[in-house]
């Protein structure tokens, strides 16, 4: 249950002066008028009395209460501990990431691996409302982390990727496995997997076509994301003699990745460079979108607009009364 508290609330305070001025005012109607002798008053028993006369003093009751609305307004009232259901456009979303040793060629830059790590984050930072999740793989594959909306955390976790941390080799149908089972609970209409790998399948208890069918099953779509350029690229050798470079050819199943996303009704893209990886992201995000129910929480939440809003109508209701209703009274 929200609570409610004020900002100032020795403001409040200020209500005092609104007796104050109710006193001030029946003193004031008292004396306003100036008194004359005269021998009788049977000549005003017939002087019409309108109720313009007696709506008089509601120009004051306004009055009063849009200073009591204001005062509160500057006491600033908030409510913490508010938990609020919001429908927004959003999408479920695991990246699964090849960072086998080929990731390090150079044909993107710094390299593969650097190139694909700082578009995601760019990726991720810029899908506010979706949850996002990361699973790596090379020959093997593990979740590195789950779907969240805290995608300060994710992009932490992303920047600690790096080649070696796992068992070299290239296990597409593991890294699809992996993101799918973090996917298959999600009650979210729309997810989508992003498979992004530079090689061809070459480990792993789980093949991709079995893979990309069990996704299909969970109505799972899957993108996949061919890394590479067309032709040879400068790969890193250590020697004993420091880095030598050595050119590779990208060895890419564009077969494989094509039937993946068929089978699941993605699409398969090839990156040949920094700029085709970025313009691949925006892409997949223009053709996936959805609600979803995020629950956020907001530690305090401002209540003076509604207190705001009633001072202005009774100050705008007094100007109104005073010079269309009431103007000929003194």
């Amino acid at each position: 249950m929200a609570e409610y508290s004020f900002a100032y609330p020795h403001l409040l305070w200020l209500l005092l002066l609104i007796p104050a001025m109710v006193a001030w005012y029946i003193l004031r109607q008292k004396s306003r008028y100036p008194t004359i002798k005269v021998s009788g008053l049977q000549w005003a028993d017939n002087a019409p009395v309108t109720m313009r006369h007696y709506l008089r003093h509601i120009l004051f009751g306004f009055r009063m209460l849009a200073v009591a609305f204001l005062v509160v307004v500057l006491a600033r009232p908030q409510t913490h501990n508010v938990w609020e259901e919001i429908e927004t456009e959003g999408i479920d979303i695991m990246i699964s990431l090849d960072i086998s040793s080929s990731m390090l060629a150079e044909d993107f830059k710094p390299n593969r691996m650097e190139a694909a790590r700082d578009i995601a984050a760019e990726f991720i930072s810029g899908r506010r409302n979706d949850r996002i999740g990361l699973v790596i793989f090379s020959g093997e594959s593990f979740t590195q982390c789950p779907l969240t909306t805290d995608h300060a955390v994710l992009v932490n976790l992303l920047r600690e990727v790096e080649i070696g941390m796992i068992e070299d080799g290239t296990a597409i149908g593991m890294g699809i496995a992996t993101a799918v089972n973090r996917l298959r609970n999600s009650d979210s209409q729309s997810r989508i997997i992003i498979l992004l790998t530079d090689g061809v399948n070459n480990r792993g208890a789980i093949d991709p076509i079995t893979a990309a069918n069990i996704a299909a099953s969970f109505g799972i779509r899957v993108y996949t994301v061919g890394v590479g350029s067309r032709g040879a690229a400068p790969f890193p050798v250590q020697t004993p003699g420091g880095v030598q470079y050595q050119s590779i050819e990208a060895d890419i199943d564009e077969e494989i990745l094509y039937e993946i996303a068929e089978i699941t009704g993605g699409r398969y893209f090839r990156a040949t460079d920094e700029d085709k990886l970025l313009e691949i992201y925006s892409e997949i995000e223009e053709l996936e979108k959805s609600l979803i129910d995020v629950r956020h929480f907001s530690a305090n939440r401002e209540e003076y607009r509604a207190f705001a809003l009633l001072a202005g109508i009774l100050l705008l209701a007094e100007w109104l009364l005073r010079v269309l209703l009431l103007r000929s009274i003194p």
